[in-house]
């Protein structure tokens, strides 16, 4: 990476190339020719980091941009609802990485401590008084951003660490670069208590990443899409609230024959802001997108959200899942199928069974509506009635029926030429199994002996 024409970063493989930094592009070039070059581009890096804090917010709402591509989380409220903190430490590192940044991750009793060990040795554990003044004692002073001003007055005194910097009289210091590096170090140390910018959420959720590359692939954005999603459920644990609907737009390239950018509107039946729910949707939904043109940038908007129910652990869990698990199963098989291919129960008023057992797609399900409970309806209504042998004048299907209820009268029909004069019963085989059978009404002129049809079985 460039900076004024100059090295500024560089991976492994370059450095066993022989690039250094500070080597301007034609020597690069001339060492490593196949290297990929690119231009350090602050405003970038700066979204880069603000994303990761939006991310980070789901583990606590105390997030601080603390400058230098440092962000400082206080943790101290949720290490019970985390399990302490090397497990909240190991689901940080896994939330960075899927953002698509590596980081180094320290832990210390103070903020301006655990920015001093993230920067001077990469990260570390410093939980102890004892652990800290050990880890401090190994930063280079130069990397506090308060001591570099007087870096060469630290040179010639031989002062090379924070332990170094501890030792000299505070008096002097206090003389020489006046209160402003003595309070730091004792912010860093614990001594006095330090100041912080928190993160401020905005009110609403809309973000938006450029890629590197043209992408022409849809499921190749699932990564950007996840990142995405990350800081999506970082705002909305921040807000207490869950997402109803958000959308993802895939934005093309601009000019002359500029492309509106395909809009991917995923509406859940069950408000969430759980991560891994809202990713395989948006999995399921790129999987079956054909796009238009190249994607050069991904947006996602949240359109509906509502305040978050207070989760509650019960004493006895439900057996197959709570009802929030079974709508999120369903949404995800909306997603992976299609709205047409996920069908739930709607049922109509009409006395007649076909019509009455109406099927619809999940998200055009009306509100339910209470059903009468002195109407004996079947669990299982056949698709198409079936038949019944007559045997000694009583319906037949495995063993002779027996009625064990009163005839239910149904006529209707008349409005759509599709009548139904018919008399339902509840049969009774030898097993004790139940059935739901109806007897055709013969008309005047009809004097074959009464037809016996299986239309539906009880549970």
């Amino acid at each position: 990476m460039l900076e004024g024409g100059r090295v500024v970063a560089l991976d492994r493989a370059a450095r066993a190339l022989g690039v250094v930094a500070g080597m301007r592009r034609g020597g690069v070039l001339s060492l490593a020719p196949d290297a990929q070059i690119r231009e350090r581009d602050a405003a970038r890096e700066r979204e880069l980091v603000l994303g990761v804090a939006y991310a980070l917010l789901q583990f606590t709402p105390s997030v601080v941009d603390a400058g230098e591509a440092v962000v400082l989380l206080d943790v101290t409220a949720s290490l019970r609802l985390f399990h302490g903190i090397r497990v909240l430490r190991r689901r940080v590192r896994d939330v960075v990485s899927s953002v698509g940044v590596s980081a180094a991750i320290s832990v210390a009793s103070t903020g301006p401590a655990a920015w001093m060990v993230a920067r001077g040795l990469r990260g570390g554990l410093a939980l102890s008084a004892r652990s800290l003044r050990r880890a401090l004692a190994r930063v280079p002073l130069v990397i506090a951003p308060d001591a570099r001003r007087y870096a060469t007055w630290f040179d010639e005194l031989g002062c090379e660490t924070l332990a170094d910097l501890q030792r000299l009289p505070r008096a002097g210091l206090k003389k020489r670069c006046g209160t402003q590096l003595l309070d730091w170090l004792d912010q860093v140390t614990g001594t006095a208590p330090a100041a912080y910018d928190w993160l401020e959420m905005p009110p609403s959720f809309d973000t938006r990443v450029e890629l590197m590359d043209r992408v022409e692939h849809a499921e190749a954005l699932l990564f950007v899409a996840r990142r995405l999603i990350l800081q999506l459920t970082g705002w909305l644990t921040a807000k207490q609230l869950d997402v109803a609907a958000f959308a993802l737009l895939l934005e093309h390239e601009r000019g002359r024959d500029a492309i509106a950018p395909t809009e991917i509107e995923i509406a859940l039946g069950t408000p969430t802001r759980f991560e891994e729910h809202l990713t395989r949707l948006v999995k399921e939904r790129l999987g079956h997108v054909e796009l238009a043109g190249p994607v050069i940038a991904v947006r996602l908007v949240a359109r509906r959200v509502q305040e978050a129910a207070a989760p509650s652990d019960s004493l006895f869990p439900e057996p197959g899942g709570t009802p929030q698990d079974h709508a999120r199963l369903l949404e995800l098989l909306t997603a992976r199928l299609g709205a047409e291919n996920v069908l739930v129960p709607s049922p109509m008023a009409d006395y007649r069974p076909e019509p009455a057992a109406r099927w619809v797609p999940m998200r055009d399900a009306p509100k339910a509506a209470p059903l009468p409970a002195d109407l004996p309806r079947p669990a299982w209504l056949l698709a198409k009635p079936v038949p019944l042998l007559m045997r000694h004048h009583r319906p037949f299907y495995g063993t002779p029926l027996r009625m064990v209820s009163p005839g239910e009268r149904i006529e209707g029909g008349w409005q759509d030429g599709q009548t139904v004069t018919r008399d339902y019963f509840v049969a009774e085989d030898d097993n004790g199994i139940c059935y739901w059978i109806y007897k055709e009404r013969p008309t005047a002129s009809d004097e074959s002996e009464p037809r016996f049809f299986l239309h539906g079985l009880f549970g």
